[in-house]
């Protein structure tokens, strides 16, 4: 997903993804450690999008400290 597709959910929403996306990390490492993984590239991909989601609630998080 893009950074502006994380920007229009509300934060509840980002927190229920960041949620499902630990959830997929976990599973999408125990499949690299069982040999199962056919594509260890979406472990970044996850890993990318937690950082996303992460971002965009910091950032509204210290605009709702500036704005106070």
């Amino acid at each position: 997903m893009k950074a502006k597709e994380f920007r229009e959910m509300t934060n509840e929403e980002l927190n229920k993804k960041l949620k499902e996306l630990k959830q997929e990390l976990f599973n999408l490492r125990f499949s690299n450690a069982t040999g199962q993984l056919t594509n260890p590239m979406q472990i970044n991909a996850c890993k990318k999008d937690i950082a996303k989601v992460k971002t965009v609630l910091t950032e509204r998080e210290l605009n709702k400290k500036v704005n106070a």
